[in-house]
């Protein structure tokens, strides 16, 4: 995180809006901090805890970083593996390109986009394919966001937002040519989610998904592993995170043909947390390594000491960190992976073509 992220981090918070839409005073901030910690193993917090309240969850994840996301990642959400020689952005958008393709996206179709962020995968993909594509979300300010940065890329005529829970999605039988969810319904309590995109996707059109997941190596039994699991649900938002086994069986009990299922990041010429890696040192990526963490911490903190930035932005600057670091070192460890991928196929009705 750079030194002027930082500055971002603990001044973005006058343009959040709830799950409600309305502004999120910045008054309320260490609350909804706090709220949003106590949720998680590492607070007191328990799985059934979360999945029992999802959607609060997740949107209360969301209000507090979608801003500062975007200000540091970029507008694609996600993560991507990586050739030697990209960026972090180019491998993004190659990613993106490579979803349009295993899907087979062409002009005239319609395509469903299932926890879509601000919509940079949406609208990077629209340009690609030439598709018309809605993008799914239940958080009001991401919508709002989303919506300002159609408007500024011309494709408000191409491109647009439904809010609504992908737990019950408001939208017919049968609608769709195609689907895709990146990084997106592993905020999913259950297996509805993927019911649902069975059930709006037309009969013999194609889901593709993009998951965070754990690995077979992971031990449920080893308490590091416990440990690296729960940063990453904090970090991330997860009411709980599916292994890859999980994500497959639950493709399949939903409806769909597993095509092709595959860990993306086993094949990557360069690992895709190399630049946000704490230790890796280099002058291009100084903001990100141990120093780095420590001078952001002590500018956030006194931001905060001086009134400048309100009370509970160190806070989130440590879950933030937490993520960061069960990213990696599970990704390190191989028990976790960013981009495990898998393509299903809704089946045809007997007689059909």
């Amino acid at each position: 995180m750079s030194q002027s992220g930082a500055f971002h981090l603990s001044t973005g918070f006058h343009g959040s809006t709830g799950l409600q839409g309305k502004q999120i005073d910045k008054d309320q901030l260490e609350s909804t901090v706090e709220q949003y910690a106590k949720y998680h193993d590492l607070h007191g917090g328990d799985e059934e805890f979360r999945k029992s309240n999802y959607s609060d969850l997740v949107n209360k994840y969301y209000d507090l970083v979608t801003s500062f996301t975007e200000y540091h990642w970029g507008q694609s959400f996600h993560f991507a593996q990586r050739w030697r020689g990209e960026t972090i952005r180019e491998s993004i958008k190659r990613f993106e390109h490579f979803i349009a393709l295993q899907l087979g996206l062409k002009k005239g179709m319609k395509v469903l986009d299932v926890g879509c962020g601000i919509g940079g995968p949406l609208r990077e993909i629209a340009r690609f394919s030439s598709t018309e594509i809605t993008g799914l979300n239940n958080n009001a300010y991401q919508i709002s966001r989303g919506k300002e940065l159609i408007s500024l890329a011309g494709l408000s005529d191409q491109c647009n937002f439904i809010k609504g829970d992908f737990m019950k999605m408001p939208l017919p039988d049968n609608t769709f040519d195609a689907a895709y969810a990146i990084e997106a319904t592993m905020h999913a309590p259950d297996l509805g989610a993927y019911r649902e995109i069975y059930r709006v996707l037309k009969p013999g059109q194609y889901f593709a998904l993009d998951e965070l997941c754990l690995t077979d190596k992971f031990d449920p039994n080893n308490s590091k592993h416990r440990d690296i699991k729960a940063e990453i649900e904090l970090g991330t938002g997860l009411p709980a995170i599916r292994s890859t086994r999980e994500c497959i069986q639950a493709m399949k009990d939903a409806g769909f043909e597993v095509i092709f299922a595959k860990d993306l990041a086993e094949d990557s010429d360069c690992p895709w947390y190399h630049e946000i890696n704490p230790g890796h040192f280099s002058l291009k990526s100084i903001s990100n390594s141990r120093v780095g963490h420590l001078l952001t911490r002590a500018i956030v903190g006194t931001l905060e000491f001086l009134h400048i930035a309100p009370k509970g932005c160190n806070r989130l600057f440590s879950i933030l960190q937490t993520a960061s670091h069960g990213l990696v070192t599970g990704s390190q460890e191989q028990i976790f992976t960013v981009s495990f991928f898998v393509l299903g196929r809704k089946p045809l009705k007997e007689g059909e073509i």
